[in-house]
């Protein structure tokens, strides 16, 4: 998957110019080996159909904006630390640090700590994760310089007439400045003032963009320390190999707007849609087979109605079945043929299975009692007797009857027995 950087410009140029969001970026495309696949020059609402489609987003924050500050810190937690930061850098900051998005890098007792602008990060993060990015880092513009071997190293930023000028002077230490000039022409002279004043001593390495070279190039040639300014065309390459190196003091990390990557909604509408589709189909096919169902139980409620009342005419419908099954049972009693709940069935049915039973073959007297109870026979046996519940069972099983255990009397068992039918 690729990533999406983007130099942002300086809040000043922002400011200057009134709609931050529509200042001219220059941003580039690379895959995951580091290779260029795209480069320009767009602001961040025309970068919004790109900001989707990329794995994430990283913001290279202009250095103005962004202030190194280098801070003694006694032994203490990661938790205690970020708690601790705010007391940390406060005598060093001009603002209010809960206004301060503050990242820290390093280990050991001396650490750099990154300290941006919360409202301004915050309002380009919104911004981005409305157009859909997954995940958005940002990093200061002077840490992604290349590190110089002596001396330091420098690049300068074009947004409309202003510019914005980008110190590296050691691995954690950098600064930045806005130059906003009074014209187009004096601008590489006051740039080059101004970076010489930082850097009053050493070599110094500046990265220019390409149509400002030869202004530059003609600025340098008048100016007193240009010796020991050498001017490089701006490549796109060294700015994604140094925001990689730099992700250590991702500033986004502070803002709780960025804590989870936001859910890619654009990569699940097709997968979504599919699963709505065929919750649709299921229901309309569940509603389809409930009706089906449904109708064919009112006919065969009506047809079971008729034949109740087409047998009996006089007795009123209230639930034919069951009606039914009362008139069939009363006249089976009425010809004299048993039901299968009544006692003498019952009765009889138990009577055969206990002969064959080991106890009843014996002609064990352990039968105290028989008693006949909502349709159920009752056995009491004596006290003292175990009858074999699992042999009856299985005897009980051939003739249509279950068993169980009923409540004991005065520690006698009992069994309950019923028709299976």
């Amino acid at each position: 998957m690729s990533t999406l950087y983007i130099r942002m410009p300086s809040k000043a140029a922002a400011d200057h110019a009134g709609h931050w969001s529509g200042v001219p970026c220059p941003y580039a495309i690379a895959g995951d080996n580091g290779g260029l696949q795209a480069s320009g020059v767009e602001s961040l609402a025309g970068l919004a159909s790109q900001v989707g489609r990329v794995q994430g987003v990283v913001l290279i924050l202009a250095a103005s904006d962004v202030s190194l500050v280098q801070v003694q810190v006694p032994p203490m937690s990661a938790a205690r630390l970020r708690a601790a930061l705010p007391n940390l850098v406060e005598d060093q900051l001009i603002s209010d640090p809960a206004d301060c998005v503050l990242a820290v890098a390093g280990s050991g007792n001396k650490r750099t700590v990154a300290v941006v602008q919360k409202a301004w990060l915050d309002a380009i993060s919104r911004s981005l994760l409305t157009a859909g990015a997954r995940s958005v880092a940002a990093v200061p513009a002077q840490l992604c310089l290349p590190l110089a071997s002596e001396g330091a190293s420098a690049a300068v930023t074009v947004s409309e007439a202003d510019l914005d000028l980008a110190i590296r002077l050691a691995g954690q230490d950098g600064v930045g400045l806005p130059i906003l000039p009074e014209s187009t022409v004096t601008a590489p002279q006051e740039t080059l003032d101004a970076l010489l004043a930082i850097v009053p001593q050493g070599a110094v390495q500046l990265y220019l963009p390409a149509v400002a070279l030869p202004a530059f190039e003609s600025a340098l040639a008048a100016h007193e320390a240009g010796a020991r300014t050498t001017l490089h065309e701006d490549d796109w390459r060294n700015w994604i190999a140094g925001a990689s190196d730099a992700r250590a003091i991702n500033l986004m990390s502070g803002l709780a707007a960025n804590v989870r990557p936001a859910v890619n909604w654009r990569a699940w509408r097709l997968p979504l849609a599919l699963a709505a589709a065929v919750l649709i189909v299921n229901l309309i096919g569940l509603h389809i087979d409930w009706w089906r169902l449904r109708s064919e139980a009112s006919a065969l409620r009506a047809t079971a109605t008729q034949v109740f009342r087409t047998a009996f005419p006089k007795e009123p419908v209230v639930d034919p079945v069951a009606q039914m099954r009362q008139k069939l049972a009363a006249a089976r009693r009425g010809a004299g043929e048993a039901a299968p709940d009544d006692f003498l069935a019952l009765a009889a049915g138990f009577g055969e299975a206990w002969r064959n039973l080991p106890a009843g073959r014996a002609g064990s007297n352990a039968i105290a009692a028989l008693d006949y109870k909502d349709r159920s026979l009752v056995v009491r046996f004596k006290p003292g007797s175990t009858p074999p519940m699992d042999e009856a069972r299985s005897a009980l099983s051939a003739r249509a009857l279950t068993v169980s255990q009923a409540p004991a009397q005065g520690g006698a068992p009992a069994w309950q027995v019923r028709s299976a039918k």
